[in-house]
Parts: structure tokens; sequence; C-alpha cells
């Protein structure tokens, strides 16, 4: 099920990340790739105050930002987004903890998950990933696998 992501209300629940930041933004969009890679889920970010005549969508990897811009609020897009969905809508996951945004979500039947919850489940998967990477990281090599590597590709021993 892929995601609909309100990335304002999302970061400052997220470890690491603040509003405050110049670069909040990519940092949780980075997190997003990442995730949604280990989950082979979807998900597309609103972030609202995009910078004028700067890029509106932007794809990285399996995630799509949407940049929205002065006069128009992440809100406002989101759920004109579950409008363009249709039926479609009841297949995706809304993240955010707005009620308004949520009671969008929610009249086109589409699933609903808080910011925290989803923040906690972003972490876990996260940290999981470093653990697996860390595990094959820690391998020893033996001497004998060292010496035949070099044989091998012409290296001297």
């Amino acid at each position: 099920m892929p995601y609909l992501i309100d990335g304002h209300n999302l970061i400052p629940k997220v470890k690491g990340l603040s509003l405050e930041e110049a670069d909040d933004e990519m940092g949780l969009v980075e997190m997003l790739q990442e995730f949604c890679q280990q989950q082979r889920k979807q998900a597309e970010v609103f972030f609202d105050n995009a910078a004028p005549g700067g890029v509106k969508v932007r794809k990285f990897g399996r995630v799509l930002a949407r940049f929205v811009y002065r006069g128009i609020t992440a809100d406002q897009a989101i759920s004109t987004r579950l409008g363009r969905l249709g039926g479609e809508a009841r297949n995706w996951t809304v993240v955010s903890s707005d009620r308004g945004v949520q009671a969008a979500a929610r009249a086109v039947h589409a699933q609903v998950m808080p910011s925290e919850a989803f923040a906690a489940l972003l972490e876990k998967t996260l940290d999981e990933s470093k653990k697996d990477l860390g595990a094959v990281d820690e391998r020893e090599v033996e001497p004998e696998d060292v010496a035949e590597w070099l044989r091998l590709f012409g290296g001297t021993e």
C-alpha cells in the first residue's frame, strides 16, 4: 500500500530531523527512500511553502516529492490528490496527525496513520536495515581467502 505523506507534519516526529534545519525536507526524503526500498513501497511526500520558481515535483527512486507553492497548503494538495485517485484512494495510506488531512483521507476510504506511528515504523525499519548491514560488515576475512583473491585477480601476496 503506497503512502501519501504530510512532510512538514512528519518531520518533527522523526528523530534527528527538525523543521529548524535548512535541509529538513531532503533529510526526510533520504530516509523515505531507504524505507521505501526496504519495504518495497511507493510514497508521495508533500511539502508546503516551496520557493518560487523552484521544482514542483521531483522523483527520488520510489519517493515522489511534491513542493507546494504559497497560496495552497500541503493539506489542500493532499486532499486534491486523494480526489484525483478516486476509488484507488482506498489503496493508499495517508500519513499525518492533522485532523483535517485525516478527515479527507477517511472521506475517500484511504487508510490513516498518525505521523507519530509512521515515525516509529520508519525508525524501526531503518534501524533494522543498519543492523543487517552491520552484520555483513563485521564478518572477518580469512587469510586464505585473501591469498586466493590475490591469485585470481593478479595481485601480489
